[in-house]
C-alpha cells in the first residue's frame, strides 16, 4: 500500500482542529434566538412580533396587561421613526392570558406593521 495519502501526525493534527474550529463557527453563527433587537422585555410584560420589522418593539408591560382602558403603546426602539399600537382591555386581558391578537399600527411614513402576540 503507498505512504502517498498518509497524513503524518502534525498534519492529521492541524486538520482535526481546523474541522472542530468549522463546527463550532457553524454552530454559533446558525444560532438565533430571533430576538435581535435587545434584552428580554421585563418580568411579566409580553412582546409582540413585528412584522417587515426594522428596529421596532411592541412590548406591553405587566401593570398594563391589567388595564381597564384602552392603551396606546410607543413602538420606535431604535427605528428612526416611530409607530403606536392601541389595544382594548379585552385584547390586553387575551394577550395576559397568551391569547393570540393581531393589531395594525399605525401608519408613519408610508408604511404601518402587524403586530402578532402568541
Amino acid at each position: 500500500m503507498p505512504n502517498d495519502h498518509l497524513l503524518s501526525r502534525r498534519a492529521f493534527t492541524v486538520e482535526s482542529v481546523l474541522a472542530i474550529l468549522a463546527t463550532a463557527t457553524i454552530t454559533i453563527t446558525g444560532c438565533d434566538s430571533g430576538n435581535a433587537l435587545g434584552p428580554s422585555p421585563p418580568a411579566g410584560a409580553r412582546e409582540g412580533a413585528v412584522s417587515n420589522n426594522h428596529g421596532h418593539r411592541a412590548i406591553v408591560d405587566a401593570v398594563q396587561l391589567n388595564s381597564n382602558s384602552t392603551i396606546t403603546i410607543d413602538m420606535r426602539y431604535q427605528a428612526t421613526h416611530n409607530h403606536e399600537l392601541t389595544l382594548t382591555p379585552l385584547e390586553l386581558a387575551s394577550i395576559s392570558e397568551n391569547g393570540h391578537v393581531v393589531k395594525t399600527s399605525s401608519t408613519t411614513d408610508g408604511h404601518n406593521h402587524t403586530v402578532t402576540f402568541n
